[in-house]
């Protein structure tokens, strides 16, 4: 099974949050913040929402950076996901 967003919906897999800190202290899961960096994993087509077009500008397997507490965490046999509107993703990161 896969997982295909409608209209401007992004479909993100969270990278895994860092065990340990710069200085070396390993973070316990509970210690961890909920990680806010994630890799797209499928785009919906855009189209239009609320009366206006929306053209996507995100392509999977972007890493992106989405807000605190956007979306909806699915489940899908083992894997989890989230499905977030476009405007809820706030960067690309690209690396130099």
């Amino acid at each position: 099974m896969k997982l295909v967003p409608l209209s401007d919906r992004v479909v993100l897999k969270q990278i895994e949050a860092e065990e340990t800190t710069a200085s070396g202290i390993i973070l316990t899961s509970q210690a961890k913040e909920k990680p806010q960096q994630a890799e797209v994993v499928a785009v919906g087509p855009g189209g239009i929402v609320d009366g206006e077009k929306v053209e996507m500008n995100v392509a999977v397997g972007q890493k992106v950076i989405y807000s605190k507490y956007a979306g909806t965490e699915v489940k899908l046999g083992e894997e989890e996901y989230i499905v977030v509107r476009q405007n809820d993703i706030l960067a690309v990161v690209e690396e130099d």
